[in-house]
Formats: C-alpha cells, sequence, structure tokens
C-alpha cells in the first residue's frame, strides 16, 4: 500500500512539474528570481521531449509501482501514459508541443518587457 502511495505521489509531483515547465515562466512576473528555476525546469522538460533522455521521476514512479506489485509506465513515459489521448488527441501531439513551448516563450518575452518597462505605458504618459 505504502509503494502505491509513493506511486501516486511521484505522479501527482511529476504533473505538478509539468504545469510548472507550462506557466512557471508566468509565475516569474510575480517572483522574478525564480525564473532561474525556471529556465532550469524548461530546459530539462523540453530535453526530455527533445531529447529523450529519462526523467528521474518517471524512475521514482516505476520503481514504487513494481515494489506495489502494479505495472510500471510503458517505455514512451509519464506524457504518453498519462496525458497524450487523455488530456488532448495524441493526433495533436506536435501542436500540444509547440503550444508548450509558445507559453514558455510568451512568459519569459512579457518578464523581459515587465523588466524594462516596470511601471507600464501609463507612466510614461502621464509624465
Amino acid at each position: 500500500m505504502w509503494y502505491r502511495l509513493i506511486a501516486d505521489l511521484v505522479a501527482a509531483l511529476h504533473l505538478l512539474f509539468i504545469g510548472y515547465v507550462l506557466a512557471g515562466g508566468f509565475l516569474a512576473w510575480r517572483f522574478p528570481r525564480t525564473i532561474w528555476w525556471h529556465g532550469a525546469a524548461a530546459a530539462w522538460g523540453f530535453g526530455t521531449v527533445l531529447v529523450g533522455y529519462d526523467c528521474p521521476l518517471t524512475y521514482a514512479e516505476n520503481w514504487a509501482r513494481h515494489r506495489a506489485g502494479v505495472s510500471g509506465l510503458p517505455p514512451e513515459g509519464f506524457i504518453d501514459h498519462y496525458l497524450t489521448g487523455v488530456i488532448y488527441p495524441e493526433s495533436m501531439l506536435i501542436e500540444v508541443q509547440l503550444l508548450v513551448a509558445a507559453c514558455v516563450l510568451v512568459s519569459w518575452a512579457g518578464l523581459w518587457w515587465r523588466t524594462r518597462h516596470p511601471h507600464g505605458p501609463s507612466a510614461r504618459v502621464a509624465g
């Protein structure tokens, strides 16, 4: 039972990590120093997709699943098992990957803009 709970907690942590890769740049608008954490998370997340190296969270979930006596994730990994075909159609995988990349780039561009114009456009008009 404990190993199954660990597997579920790792899966939830994995999902939170993916959410952070997707939206962490927007979080940095409020907390700019976190952009370095987001940069590392985004690099790792994109690397697992583009390069194909294994994620330690997938390994940890598989370890706990096997100890619990249930089958591990398929070789394709966490995203293919929990998200592709469940949250979005399998035929839309490339579009979803591009959308995630666009969200990260927009969040970083927005952070760059906010740091260059801290008082917004209204401060220049009022002066």
